[in-house]
C-alpha cells in the first residue's frame, strides 16, 4: 500500500504532461499550423518554462520545429501519423457508407474540410451502372459542394468569408454561386434544416445531398450524389434522415 501513491502521482503526472502536449498541437493546428510561446501562454494559461519543456521535447521528437522568426511550426512527422489516421477514418466510416448504398441506391461519400479544400476521405458505390465516382484523395473548393455547405453552415460565418476570399470561388456550372452574400444565405438556410444540397454546382446533371458529422474531432460531412434524374426531391426526403442518423452513428465510433 505504501508504495501505491508514488505509482498512481507519477502515472497521472505523465498523462498530464501528455494531454498537455497534444492540446499544443491542436492549438497550432487551429491556428493554422504556425503560433509563438507568448501565444500559447495566453491560450493555455500555463506557466512559459512549462510551454517551452513541452515544446522542447515536440521538437526533438520532430513534430514541431522551430523557424528563424522565433515561430514554432507543426513538423513533418505529423504527416505519417495524419496518413494512418485517414486510412482508419476511411476504414471506420466504410460500414456507414455501405448502410446508405443498401436503403438509398446512390454513391455515398465522407469528406473533410482540410484548410480552404474539402478533401474526399471515403466512398461507397452504387451499383448502377450509370453512377457518380469521386476519387478518395480528390480536392475541390468548397463552395461548390454540398458536403462543403455543410460544413461551412456549422461555422462562424466570418471564417467562412475568410475561406472564400481566399479560394475566389470560381464559377464550374452555371448554377455555381459565386456571390459570397448568396452563399452565406444558403448556408443559414443549410443551418436551419440541417442538411445541404448541391444542385449541379460542381459537376453538370450531378444533384448531392449532405449532413455535417456531429462533434467529430475533424470537420466532416457525409453525402449521397448521383444523376438528378435520379436524385429527386422524393429520395432527398428519405435521405435526409438517413443521412442524419448515419452521421451520428459515425461521430460515436468517432470519439
Amino acid at each position: 500500500m505504501a508504495d501505491a501513491a508514488p505509482e498512481t502521482k507519477t502515472r497521472t503526472g505523465s498523462v498530464q504532461s501528455i494531454e498537455r502536449a497534444f492540446s499544443l498541437l491542436e492549438m497550432m493546428a487551429d491556428a493554422g499550423g504556425t503560433l509563438g510561446l507568448s501565444q500559447l501562454a495566453n491560450q493555455t494559461g500555463l506557466p512559459l518554462p512549462t510551454i517551452h519543456r513541452l515544446l522542447r521535447t515536440l521538437v526533438d521528437l520532430g513534430y514541431i520545429r522551430q523557424e528563424s522568426s522565433r515561430q514554432y511550426v507543426l513538423g513533418p512527422r505529423l504527416i505519417r501519423l495524419g496518413d494512418a489516421s485517414s486510412r482508419m477514418l476511411s476504414v471506420w466510416a466504410r460500414p456507414h457508407l455501405a448502410r446508405l448504398v443498401d436503403e438509398l441506391g446512390e454513391s455515398t461519400n465522407l469528406a473533410m474540410l482540410d484548410g480552404d479544400e474539402i478533401v474526399y476521405v471515403a466512398q461507397a458505390q452504387s451499383r448502377h451502372s450509370m453512377r457518380m465516382f469521386t476519387e478518395v484523395g480528390r480536392r475541390v473548393e468548397p463552395h461548390c459542394t454540398a458536403v462543403g455547405k455543410a460544413i461551412m453552415a456549422k461555422m462562424p460565418i466570418e471564417e467562412v468569408r475568410d475561406i472564400l476570399a481566399r479560394s475566389g470561388m470560381p464559377r464550374h456550372t452555371q448554377t455555381t454561386i459565386t456571390d459570397p452574400d448568396e452563399f452565406a444565405a444558403q448556408l443559414a438556410w443549410s443551418a436551419e434544416h440541417g442538411y445541404a444540397i448541391d444542385e449541379g454546382e460542381q459537376e453538370i446533371g450531378v444533384r448531392c445531398v449532405a449532413v455535417a458529422i456531429p462533434d467529430a474531432p475533424s470537420r466532416l460531412a457525409i453525402s449521397i450524389s448521383g444523376p438528378a434524374g435520379r436524385m429527386t426531391d422524393e429520395l432527398v426526403e428519405r435521405a435526409v434522415p438517413l443521412l442524419t442518423d448515419v452521421a451520428a452513428a459515425l461521430s460515436a465510433d468517432l470519439n
